[in-house]
């Protein structure tokens, strides 16, 4: 039966059953299919030609991403920042690190991060291979002081020796960093969330409800999708804060520091919005706590538009339905290899 001649006999019955019905209470919110053509559902893994998913390697990948020995005091992992049971954040503002110094910046969501087109809010890493290096030799995260101490703390480790024999056969030498990063890399590649706004894409219809296919109507009238668009609605543009509207907090260059170019001043990577309403708090600063607020912001400085409470109400359902689920099985804590007496010991200094 189609949904006209459903909600027609819906209403023959409220009114058999004396029943009032108003005729807004049996309308169905339509979405124009035009409007969805800029947005694909999620891949099952986010493949990449340089760096092969296999399953020695994911397993090998898990394993030092949950790894703290990777840091100069054996306390710190990829997952301290990165939590993948708290949908791949911290919950702060900026991250605490090495010596407990803070980071400058939010720490975004691994969760699905490896098809952005860069990876940091600067674009600075190209892939999620490039990234992984990154925080494992920066002195205020993770804060080892050279490559050759990352070396000598997994060749001091019997179980990765053979980890790595497994995930790069054939290789004289398989324990780099250069192949610890591939791992780490081909393992955050399994990190997506699929989520009810996937199956709608899919074909579902009934997988959103009408507040939330109203919300999606309203995030499209007011503009949002001119940044967040796309199988990650964001990730795949840089943008100016401000666009609009001069954002208040002008302390991070963004993009200008990597570029040196005086265009790409207050320039950032356009996050994504999977899974927004579980990674506050937001923005590169990690200064707005709330979504409602979030939101209302970037209407202001991106968009130029005031919104009112009930279409912020309406854009933050449709949000909602980008809360993916998380691959439990996937991202189980691994048992990590024993350290040996040959294992560099946590310096604290």
């Amino acid at each position: 039966m189609k949904t006209s001649a459903l909600s027609a006999f819906a209403l023959a019955v409220a009114v058999a059953a004396g029943i009032q019905v108003s005729s807004r209470s049996l309308t169905v919110v339509a979405v124009d299919p035009a409007e969805l053509k800029s947005f694909k559902p999620l891949p099952r893994i986010i493949a990449s030609d340089s760096n092969p998913v296999t399953e020695a390697k994911v397993n090998l990948g898990r394993m030092l991403y949950y790894e703290p020995r990777l840091s100069r005091n054996q306390r710190i992992s990829c997952n301290t920042c990165h939590d993948l049971r708290k949908y791949g954040v911290d919950g702060l503002r900026v991250s605490d690190g090495f010596k407990n110094q803070k980071g400058t910046r939010n720490a975004p969501t691994v969760y699905n991060a490896a098809g952005h087109l860069a990876q940091f809010w600067d674009g600075r890493a190209r892939d999620v291979e490039e990234q992984a290096k990154g925080p494992v030799m920066n002195p205020v995260e993770m804060a080892m002081p050279s490559e050759q101490q990352v070396l000598a703390v997994l060749k001091s480790i019997p179980g990765y020796v053979d980890a790595f024999r497994k995930a790069f056969p054939g290789e004289d030498d398989p324990i780099t960093v250069e192949n610890m990063t591939l791992a780490i890399g081909a393992f955050e590649r399994g990190l997506v969330t699929p989520s009810r706004w996937d199956r709608f894409l899919s074909g579902d219809q009934s997988a959103l409800t009408d507040a939330e296919k109203a919300g999606f109507n309203q995030f499209i009238q007011a503009g949002c999708q001119t940044c967040h668009a796309g199988t990650y609605l964001g990730g795949q543009a840089y943008r100016k804060l401000g666009a609009a509207t001069p954002y208040p907090d002008a302390s991070d260059a963004g993009r200008q520091q990597v570029t040196k170019q005086e265009d790409d001043r207050m320039v950032f990577k356009v996050p994504s919005l999977r899974n927004v309403e579980r990674t506050a708090p937001y923005f590169h600063n990690g200064k707005v706590e709330s979504l409602n607020e979030a939101v209302k912001e970037m209407g202001k400085y991106q968009l130029g538009r005031q919104l009112r409470e009930d279409e912020v109400d309406s854009i933050i359902a449709f949000l909602k339905t980008l809360t993916g689920n998380i691959p439990a099985e996937y991202v189980k804590r691994p048992a990590l290899p024993k350290s040996t007496s040959g294992t560099p010991k946590p310096s604290v200094t």
